[in-house]
């Protein structure tokens, strides 16, 4: 029997093949959040300094418009917001922090996605500054937001420096391991400008297929070699 009589004959089931398909995809996809809502619990038993965060409570407070929140308040929240998103560019400007917790680059890890959500969502629902009038709805999603945030950044970190390179196999961890020394010297003002240039090509080849670099990475990499052959030019 030809393919086109086959098909003809047998096409009623894609229906229930595509519903089966669609189902394991489904079911893959909540085991993963599944997992991934298990390791954030057992970080907060694990940390009780945790505890609370990410689904707190609205907390009392007298507004200048009676929403329940003061511009301290705001500002407080925001400060705690400036100083995720200054622990989250260590990791983003340091091409070494990245080669020595490469967990904190890669979109694979559920960790990984789980804070990076947490801070888009954070950073959506971001006042213009204390000041600004919000709404009571609008600020407890806001304070709730850098409160999620702080959490999945707290496990996600802890995390990544536990286990470090160990995802890595013996000859993958001996390149991560090289390209961290040419980086080193890369950066390196002994080094002549020749050697930054080569060391900084060579480990960014060493690097490849192992740890994917954020574009912000690379230009400030390339930025401090840059500065530094211009200095002895």
């Amino acid at each position: 029997m030809s393919f086109p009589e086959l098909f003809a004959a047998y096409w009623w089931l894609l229906f229930p093949l595509g519903g089966m398909a669609a189902g394991g995809f489904q079911a893959l996809t909540s085991a993963r959040e599944r997992t991934h809502q298990r390791k954030i619990e057992l970080y907060k038993l694990q940390h009780p300094e945790l505890a609370g965060q990410g689904d707190a409570e609205p907390r009392p407070g007298v507004g200048p418009s009676g929403n329940g929140h003061s511009t301290a308040d705001v500002e407080r929240v925001m400060s705690e917001h400036d100083g995720l998103n200054r622990r989250w560019l260590a990791y983003e400007l340091d091409v070494a922090k990245l080669i020595d917790f490469p967990m904190m680059s890669d979109v694979r890890e559920p960790l990984t996605v789980a804070f990076l959500r947490s801070k888009r969502d954070a950073d959506a629902l971001r006042p213009l500054d204390a000041g600004e009038e919000m709404a009571k709805s609008r600020w407890d999603d806001y304070r709730n937001a850098v409160n999620a945030f702080v959490v999945a950044f707290d496990v996600a970190e802890r995390e990544a420096h536990r286990i470090k390179d160990s995802a890595y196999s013996a000859p993958e961890r001996q390149r991560l391991g090289t390209a961290r020394k040419l980086v080193k010297i890369a950066q390196d003002d002994a080094a002549s400008p020749a050697e930054r240039q080569t060391a900084y090509k060579r480990a960014r080849r060493e690097l490849d297929g192992l740890i994917v670099l954020p574009d912000v990475t690379i230009a400030a990499l390339e930025q401090k070699v840059a500065r530094m052959i211009d200095k002895t030019s």
